[in-house]
């Protein structure tokens, strides 16, 4: 049974829609292109006959995503694990979680729980601003994914926001299957993740009763996300400089290409995923006469608190830390090689900025700094 119409143009496609939107796909030359480039060794005749034999969204993450991430992994990180130890596997659950990777941060986790015997992957938020052609709005959507619509006028925009909550209500009660979402629009250039509370607001206007209630039946449970290295960490030190020295300056579509390419494709390091409990016995202890306001706020520090808590910190984090600070209090925690290659990996992607007018290679620097130890900082606060 498909689910309410009203949802159509933002939800992922069902089974029963699959064959037509493979035909669509099959036949895009840019699709073709790339799954020509990602998977080599296959021919584009055997891959659409592969593609034809997935009767379901699940089977096709199995058949092309999980491969192609297992094989990205080997190349482009030193392993991804995750510790679900808080969560029950039988349930399903909204993961909120930080945001560093445009696409990896979703990818990964559906790979994460399909190793750690889950019997089902995600669905995704993903922005609309990220739908640079048709063809990857099919491919998004065959892939679990659900439309955020960001480009909506004002006035539109409280309608699709109470459309979106419905859905994300629809799905963890109804379907049932998980959501991925990430706790703020866009990414936190700096690391320093905070939950923005209109997410939280969002997630409360649709499903039933209080807003405590209605948070409760996504059983939301905070992520914590962390890369060794970001491969992006220089462009977002770059759209630093240029908001600084350009009022009014913004992303371009092919600017979200190139972040979207060079987090896939670039060296990532250690990757962890943490889960940390599910929140509603948190909610439950929340005083019922909490005006609506304090409830998003106090969730939102919540979130934040459990995701500071669950990063797992490299020896970089302590490095840039000490190298910001212009001290060594964290040096216990790495060697000098361990620092000498965090310098010599900052110099490298510093000297990767090259399309900027008149590089601060100091401001740059410090910028980059500030990525690495933010997490850092933040799990001292959390943990004090």
């Amino acid at each position: 049974m498909l689910p309410p119409s009203i949802f159509d143009p933002i939800r992922p496609f069902e089974p029963e829609e699959l064959p037509e939107v493979f035909e669509r796909l099959l036949a895009d030359s840019q699709f073709k292109a790339i799954v020509s480039y990602i998977f080599p060794q296959m021919p584009f005749e055997a891959l659409a006959a592969r593609m034809r034999q997935c009767k379901s969204n699940l089977e096709f993450q199995k058949t092309f995503c999980y491969v192609f991430l297992k094989e990205l992994l080997q190349k482009a990180s030193k392993g991804c694990d995750i510790n679900t130890d808080a969560i029950d596997k039988s349930q399903r659950y909204t993961f909120v979680s930080n945001h560093r990777d445009i696409v990896l941060d979703s990818a990964l986790l559906d790979v994460m729980l399909i190793e750690d015997g889950f019997d089902t992957t995600c669905e995704i938020a993903i922005g609309d601003n990220l739908l640079a052609a048709p063809w990857i709005k099919d491919l998004v959507r065959v892939n679990k994914s659900f439309i955020v619509e960001r480009s909506a006028g004002i006035r539109e925009m409280l309608a699709s926001s109470k459309r979106l909550s419905e859905y994300m209500h629809y799905v963890i009660g109804q379907k049932p299957d998980n959501i991925w979402i990430a706790q703020r629009e866009g990414r936190a250039k700096d690391s320093n993740d905070r939950t923005q509370q209109s997410i939280l607001k969002m997630m409360a206007m649709g499903g039933e009763g209080s807003v405590v209630e209605r948070l409760a039946a996504l059983h939301i449970v905070p992520l914590a996300i962390s890369y060794e290295f970001d491969p992006c960490d220089y462009l977002k030190a770059r759209e630093f400089q240029l908001k600084r020295d350009q009022p009014g300056w913004k992303k371009t579509k092919q600017d979200d290409v190139t972040s979207m390419q060079t987090g896939i494709m670039g060296y990532k390091g250690h990757i962890h995923y943490h889960c940390a409990p599910c929140i509603n016995d948190y909610l439950k202890e929340l005083d019922p006469a909490m005006p609506k306001g304090a409830v998003f706020e106090a969730v939102a520090q919540h979130i934040d608190r459990q995701i500071f808590l669950g990063f797992r910190l490299y020896p970089n984090n302590y490095v840039a830390a000490d190298l910001l600070n212009g001290n060594a209090s964290f040096a216990n925690h790495y060697t000098a090689e361990e620092k000498a290659r965090f310098e010599q990996y900052l110099a490298g992607q510093l000297a990767k900025i090259n399309d900027v007018p008149n590089p601060d290679t100091a401001y740059l620097r410090e910028m980059m700094l500030k990525m690495y130890a933010n997490p850092l900082f933040n799990q001292l606060e959390a943990q004090a």
